[in-house]
């Protein structure tokens, strides 16, 4: 095993049985035990994939090997998992799951007891000795216990985040058959929402297929017939929402970002008058920003790089245009339900109308092109593709922008452009998609 990279941008992720087997899954824990004081107590979930009970059987393992006490949860969102391990006596909290990607992937990612992802310092350390080739004893010294209430610890901290009650909205709400299914609705419910609800049926290998963030077409069509105030959907693991207009247009992450801005300015709760976002987030959102006197930090993205500026300058509010969005007084990561609550409830005060939320800025078009390459260290640094990045810029001007950057986990070359107009766009992104392709495609 040796030289295996094992975390990305976002933890472990793999094809399960092929790259994330339950040998690795096992040595991974055994790694991870040995930076943690002995006899620590270790919280496990995971979403809803079938292939997450064998992985939590193995994580199991290597933690009681190294003499720790794990409590296993079973399945809960991955933002309920690291607000759990700020609980007394939790040394580290892992959650199982992929995320967005299909029920064939898995993966791990790994909470301290301060709710954060671990340091780069520790995925270090932990892939250092996975890599080593060092057996791990059979020889377990630690104890497992079942935890069936945690999954309502999380939902009680939801509900007590807002100060209004939901009675009188309709929600469309898509659960992508992940770990909201467990919870989203149920806390919605509690709330007085009338809640339409789908992709709340997991069997284990249904988890994304056709629902969820990343397919609405779905909750498009059930908001547009229902008649819905709004539509919510999750992703796998629920530390995102993408949100539906009463007419069925998507509402994304710098939309929601920019009203839930606008709002703490307006209640004097933004912090420093900051926000914090990506790379990725649109020229709208930046135009829209500072015409309303709110400054914008921006960061790579990822949301533990949103989250290490929010702590860094001490502000409050900060996300992705893929929906991950961080409320750092109530959350230490993206928190899709929580993202939810927090809009809905002022929709329910009367401050944000539904309809009006894609307006709040009117978005720069953005063409994305993903381009497969032989080696995507060596596209960054060709001075042929660089100069032509300079040409494309100085094309774009001062009315729009080239980004060009790496997958994290993947070997891919993302191209993104915005402009004034498509057609802008469209020939930037199609020139330097070519060049590329011609020099590393696969």
């Amino acid at each position: 095993m040796a030289g295996v990279a094992l975390f990305g941008t976002d933890g472990i992720r793999g094809r399960y049985g092929e790259f994330l087997t339950e040998r690795l899954a096992e040595r991974v824990a055994f790694a991870a035990g040995q930076l943690i004081p002995e006899r620590s107590r270790i919280i496990i979930g995971r979403d809803t994939r079938a292939s997450g009970v064998a992985l939590e059987g193995a994580l199991t393992a290597g933690f009681i090997k190294s003499g720790h006490t794990v409590v296993r949860i079973g399945i809960i969102p991955t933002p309920g998992l690291a607000y759990l391990a700020l609980e007394p006596g939790v040394a580290l909290a892992v959650m199982i799951t992929a995320s967005h990607n299909p029920a064939s992937d898995n993966g791990i990612k790994i909470f301290g007891d301060n709710g954060m992802k671990i340091s780069d310092s520790w995925e270090t350390q932990i892939e250092t000795w996975v890599n080593s080739g060092i057996e791990v004893p059979n020889t377990p010294s630690g104890e497992v216990i079942e935890d069936s209430t945690a999954v309502d610890r999380y939902a009680k901290h939801l509900i007590g985040a807002i100060d209004v009650r939901l009675e009188g909205l309709t929600v469309a709400l898509d659960c992508a058959h992940g770990a909201a299914s467990v919870i989203a609705p149920q806390v919605l419910e509690k709330l007085g929402a009338s809640v339409l609800a789908i992709g709340v049926k997991p069997d284990g290998a249904n988890i994304n297929a056709g629902v969820g963030s990343t397919h609405l077409e779905a909750l498009q069509e059930l908001v547009r017939t229902s008649g819905a105030d709004i539509g919510i959907a999750h992703d796998g693991d629920a530390d995102r929402a993408l949100f539906v207009d009463h007419n069925g247009g998507i509402i994304d992450g710098d939309h929601v970002l920019a009203t839930l801005a606008l709002a703490m300015s307006n209640s004097h709760r933004l912090k420093k008058s900051t926000v914090v976002t990506t790379v990725m987030s649109n020229l709208g959102f930046h135009k829209a920003m500072a015409g309303a006197g709110i400054a914008v930090e921006v960061t790579a993205v990822g949301d533990r790089y949103v989250l290490e500026r929010l702590n860094e300058l001490g502000l409050s509010l900060g996300g992705e245009q893929s929906g991950h969005i961080i409320i750092r007084e109530q959350a230490t990561t993206g928190d899709g339900i929580l993202t939810a609550l927090t809009l809905l409830a002022l929709i329910a005060k009367g401050e944000v109308n539904p309809g009006k939320i894609s307006q709040v800025f009117e978005s720069f078009p953005q063409i994305l092109v993903n381009v497969p390459v032989s080696n995507k260290e060596s596209v960054m640094i060709d001075p042929v593709i660089t100069e032509a990045l300079h040409d494309s810029e100085r094309e774009l001007g001062g009315s729009g922008r080239l980004l060009v950057r790496t997958s994290g986990t993947e070997q891919l070359v993302r191209v993104m452009a915005e402009a004034e107009t498509v057609a802008q766009a469209e020939k930037v992104v199609t020139s330097l998609v070519a060049l590329i392709r011609s020099r590393y495609g696969q």
